[in-house]
Order: structure tokens, then C-alpha cells, then sequence
């Protein structure tokens, strides 16, 4: 079993932290997620993949330095690693990296604090060592707890989430518009033990309406794969143009394995409404035609 040092690497590569990110991160292979990697002008950040690379597309990269480009790769045939170094302040690209029959994406980005060393992990391993771990009802309600109460925590019994990370989105919060009413996440915790996300989120009702929903239905999309809920705590009705507080859990992945989210990932909340929605409104450019009434031959009543 791995260290709590250990799982905290291996979740560091995509994290959104208030402070700089780790300068050697792992991170699982995942060609469903985008993995943002910071670099910079005066280092190089190095991406090491389990076995040799078939083919590297990028745009706005250069090989030598010499060649117009924002970044400069270096890359040996037949290798399992690539350099990357930032050439101006504010770059940015995606480099597309074949391994294994499978494209992976990686969001390159000029940074001040920059990766120097990104390991990457192939996902079969990852699991075959990591089984996903069972947690307990009272473990989840434990979690939820320490959810809430995270930044007391942190500050007064900081041992108490010393698995744990965070991150808040503040004045850029990720939104779910679902027309009459939106999910709004406002914070994100990840207990690395449990292998549990806890998600802080807002429903707003932005109709005249009461809406209502399954308080045990929430769902989290990343990429093209859904995650179900593991717990949550929930009223299940929204009131006309009001909002309401919701924490929900996401534990493991639906086929029984770890699923090693991160922070940083773009997430979409969902929810099964129960309350029928609202009319749609067809919309149309066709001009008025004014339809003159119809009338009956002369001689019929």
C-alpha cells in the first residue's frame, strides 16, 4: 500500500492549489482528461510516459529553438519522455501525445512555478495496485462533516485533513445551466485515503416555480465518463427564485475501481429532476401573414 506522501503525488499533476504546484508530480493515464502542465522560460519541465511515444502533434512549438514558436520540445524517436521549455510569457498550447493506441492531451501553459517532472502512470497498473477501498456510510458522513467545516479544520486541527486538499473557484465558479435553474459548484475536496470527492455546491431556481429533484441522484460528469453519488445532503426542492446548499460524495468509479479524479478536472453536475419542466418556447423569423376568413359560396347559408 502506498504512503499518504505517495497518494498525494499522484494526485498533485492536475490540482488547483491557492500555492505552487509540486515540482515532481504522477499522475494515472487517463485519455478522457485534459492535463494541465505549467513550464517555464528558464527550466524544463520533462513528461515521462511508461513506455516509448508513437507521435507528438502540437501547434506553436519548435524543435530548435531557432524556428518562431512559443515552446521548444525536444523529443528522440523511439523514446519514452519529451522536454518542454516556454518561450514567451503567457504561452500557451496542447500537445496531442500518442502512447499506446491512445491520444493523450496535455494543456502546455507558460508558469512562474512551474512542473519540472511529470511521471506518468499507465491506469491498468495503477488499479491492479490501488483496488478502490470501501468506505463505510459513517466514513462518507464523517467526510461530508469534514467538508463543511475544512477551512476551521485546516486552521485549528489541521491533522484532521492532512489527506485531504481543496479547491475553492471563488468569482469563477464552474456553472451547470439547466434553462430554469443552474448548479453551481463553489468549492471541491478530495480525501485521497477514501479515494472520495466531496463536492460544495449552489442550486439556484431562477423561475417563478418550485422545483424539485431526487436528493440521492446527483451525478458528476468529467469528459465523456459519469461518476455517481456516494452520499449526499440534500433537500430536494428548490423554492421560486431562491437557492439552496448542497454537498454530495463521488467515491471510486461505477465499475468498482479507484478513479484518481483531480481537482483540476472540468466538472458538469447533474441531477434528476422530478418536477416537470418548464415550456419550450419555439422561436421563429417567419413574417405575419394576415389569413382572410373563409366564405361560403354565393347562395349557400
Amino acid at each position: 500500500m502506498k504512503s499518504p506522501i505517495s497518494l498525494l503525488i499522484l494526485l498533485a499533476a492536475t490540482v488547483a492549489f491557492a500555492g505552487s504546484p509540486e515540482a515532481i508530480q504522477r499522475v494515472t493515464l487517463d485519455e478522457r482528461v485534459v492535463v494541465t502542465v505549467p513550464v517555464a522560460t528558464n527550466h524544463v519541465t520533462t513528461i515521462s510516459f511508461p513506455g516509448p511515444i508513437a507521435a507528438i502533434d502540437a501547434v506553436g512549438v519548435t524543435a530548435d529553438g531557432k524556428t518562431p514558436g512559443q515552446f521548444q520540445l525536444a523529443h528522440t524517436k523511439g523514446s519514452s519522455f519529451v522536454s518542454v521549455r516556454a518561450l514567451a510569457r503567457k504561452a500557451a498550447t496542447n500537445l496531442n501525445i500518442r502512447w499506446n493506441k491512445r491520444t493523450y492531451v496535455f494543456e502546455v501553459v507558460e508558469s512562474d512555478t512551474p512542473v519540472l517532472a511529470l511521471n506518468l502512470e499507465d491506469r491498468a497498473a495503477a488499479e491492479t495496485v490501488q483496488p478502490a477501498p470501501l468506505v463505510t456510510p459513517t466514513r462518507l458522513l464523517a467526510l461530508l462533516d469534514k467538508a463543511k467545516s475544512f477551512q476551521l479544520l485546516k486552521q485549528q486541527h489541521s491533522e484532521a485533513v492532512a489527506d485531504a486538499e481543496a479547491r475553492t473557484f471563488g468569482d469563477e465558479p464552474q456553472v451547470t445551466n439547466l434553462n430554469d435553474y443552474e448548479i453551481r459548484i463553489e468549492e471541491v475536496f478530495r480525501f485521497n485515503a477514501e479515494d472520495t470527492m466531496v463536492f460544495h455546491v449552489t442550486l439556484r431556481n431562477k423561475s417563478d416555480n418550485e422545483i424539485r429533484y431526487l436528493p440521492e441522484s446527483f451525478c458528476l460528469r468529467v469528459g465523456n465518463r459519469l461518476y455517481y453519488q456516494s452520499i449526499s445532503d440534500a433537500p430536494g426542492v428548490l423554492p421560486p427564485c431562491a437557492a439552496s446548499t448542497v454537498y454530495f460524495g463521488i467515491t471510486g468509479t461505477p465499475d468498482g475501481g479507484r478513479n484518481e479524479l483531480s481537482l483540476k478536472n472540468e466538472f458538469t453536475v447533474l441531477v434528476t429532476r422530478t418536477s416537470p419542466p418548464p415550456p419550450v418556447a419555439v422561436n421563429t423569423n417567419a413574417p405575419v401573414v394576415p389569413v382572410k376568413p373563409i366564405r361560403p359560396p354565393k347562395g349557400q347559408p
